[in-house]
């Protein structure tokens, strides 16, 4: 019997800037590769796209989307046998932690690719995306030639919304949309502290550690300006004279533990409201 493996697979709406087709993705000297398929869905939308305008009713049909699947495959870890890779599927899809895990590993191996075009493609806006951004994941087994097909011997369709996520629900409770409404009304400014601390963790999160390094330096850097007396709280007193040695004392190995004391101090300053 053919080996099975398991897989993620997501369905984002519209096209990433990555070619057709099956890419590596493997650690230096681990030996081992991951494989991420990709595929286009084409919709009759795409199909009658054109360059010059053309009439349109006041009141037009929605237009149908095309999507684009990215199924990232488990190759180091096969499975031997139906009955392994069922049991694996059971316990992966009914364990929140574990379908959290699955789709972020999932989309870290896709963002690196993502990145990678970017850079290569020297594209300053380069994508990338989340879990929950898929119109639909599913978490399935399959052979390898299904699997590089986009295709399965079995799988789950999962959800994985606001209310499934512990992160996201840390997020709503800071009501966004309000603070957006009174950034786009000039009501509020963006700090530039926050735009660097933001890329700074997307780039710990994909492992690129040292980009990660210098966005946090000049970001803490930011942030001491920024929110220097924003808060009248003790605790916000004591993080930032934390940061302030942090600084003083060129403590950037590390990074992690740096990051989230300023993560901490926007947050802080945000339930405040102040």
């Amino acid at each position: 019997m053919a080996k099975l493996f398991g897989f993620v697979q997501f369905d984002f709406a519209g096209t990433l800037p990555l070619g057709e087709g099956r890419y590596l993705a493997g650690e230096p000297g681990s030996g081992e590769e991951t494989v991420l398929v990709l595929q286009r869905l084409s919709a009759a939308a795409a199909e009658r796209r054109r360059r010059r305008g053309r009439p349109t009713p006041a009141d037009p049909d929605p237009a149908l989307v095309s999507l684009t699947r990215a199924t990232v495959v488990r190759a180091p870890s096969p499975f031997e046998e139906r009955t392994q890779a069922a049991r694996w599927l059971d316990e992966a899809c009914d364990d929140e932690d574990s379908v959290e895990a699955l789709t972020s590993e999932g989309a870290a191996i896709l963002n690196r690719a993502l990145h990678a075009q970017a850079v290569a493609a020297a594209d300053a806006h380069g994508r990338q995306v989340t879990a929950e951004q898929a119109e639909r994941i599913l978490i399935g087994y399959g052979s390898g030639e299904e699997t590089s097909e986009g295709r399965f011997t079995d799988a789950r369709q999962i959800d994985i919304g606001p209310a499934g996520s512990r992160r996201r629900r840390r997020e709503e409770q800071l009501r966004p949309q309000e603070r957006v409404a009174a950034v786009l009304r000039g009501r509020e400014q963006l700090d530039a502290c926050e735009t660097l601390l933001l890329r700074a963790r997307a780039d710990l999160d994909a492992g690129r550690t040292r980009e990660a390094e210098l966005q946090l330096r000049i970001g803490v850097e930011a942030l001491l300006t920024d929110l220097d007396g924003a808060v009248d709280d003790p605790d916000h007193e004591k993080d930032m004279t934390t940061l302030r040695e942090r600084q003083a004392a060129a403590q950037q190995a590390e990074i992690g533990e740096t990051l989230a004391i300023a993560e901490r101090i926007l947050r802080r300053r945000r339930v405040l409201g102040t």
